[in-house]
């Protein structure tokens, strides 16, 4: 069994970095917590990881709006880094404000072309408010809608927590989504209870709060690039690694492992 490096980047503002962390580990992982001013000193660390994670939390308090200015630092000093990191076969996770960090940065939804390409091309999608306007925090239920990602592989539905007020996926135009859609990006979308969505029928067809908490176009919870190799995501899978973690485990007679674990473990495993 590989021992992968992770590297979980933090910045002023992450705050789900040590948990994160810890979730690497328990699948097998050496990781290592590392701040982004270390990093835009030395950028030639991140040649040490496997996996780069970028995880949730508020960095830089969302001052003008969530992951920009985290995203702006990629962009600058680390474009080098970055860019070589992508080119190489090694896997890039974004939880919650991780994700909002990939796709403002231009790291998704293309990985390692739309990187290239970033300062080019129109910003085809971004991640603004809720729809009602404020911070939520639910459990949710998920399926995977790709048959690409890295992280999700035999993963049908999964069950996590959000909690977020920047989460509402937004597309530049129905182009974009049909884009998505045909090269299958879409990674993960939110459900219903009973595991049907609405979104195949129109863009327009949205499902209610709590199903879809922010109001995302096409119910959309996660994105990857077209290798799979990059995934971004709202839900916070670092949240249920114990069964008892989810608020009917008794109910629902859960036992052992939270299904959060298994995108930690998958990438684990890719490098075995």
């Amino acid at each position: 069994m590989a021992h992968p490096k992770v590297g979980v980047l933090r910045a002023p503002g992450t705050n789900c970095d040590v948990e994160t962390a810890h979730t690497f580990e328990l699948c097998g992982a050496t990781t290592e917590r590392i701040h982004l001013f270390r990093l835009i000193e030395q950028p030639t660390l991140l040649n040490d990881y496997q996996i780069l994670c970028i995880p949730g939390g508020f960095s830089y308090g969302d001052d003008i709006g969530a992951g920009v200015i985290f995203s702006r630092q990629l962009q600058g000093q680390l474009a080098e880094a970055v860019g070589n990191f992508l080119q190489a076969d090694k896997l890039v996770l974004g939880i919650c404000n991780g994700f909002q960090v990939l796709l403002k940065s231009g790291i998704l939804p293309g990985g390692v072309a739309s990187w290239n390409n970033h300062e080019q091309e129109k910003v085809p999608a971004t991640l603004t408010w809720n729809d009602n306007g404020r911070y939520t925090s639910v459990w949710v239920r998920l399926k995977v809608t790709t048959p690409h990602s890295v992280f999700l592989k035999e993963i049908d539905e999964i069950d996590m927590p959000v909690a977020h007020a920047e989460g509402r996926v937004a597309v530049r135009d129905d182009s974009v989504l049909n884009d998505w859609k045909s090269t299958g990006q879409i990674a993960l979308q939110y459900c219903s209870s009973n595991g049907h969505d609405k979104s195949d029928s129109s863009n327009d067809d949205i499902l209610p709060f709590p199903a879809n908490p922010n109001g995302s176009i096409a119910n959309i919870a996660g994105l990857c690039d077209p290798t799979g190799r990059v995934l971004g995501l709202m839900p916070h899978p670092e949240r249920f690694i114990h069964a008892t973690q989810h608020p009917q485990w008794t109910r629902l007679s859960l036992t052992g492992e939270g299904d959060g674990l298994k995108l930690f473990r998958n990438a684990v495993e890719y490098f075995s």
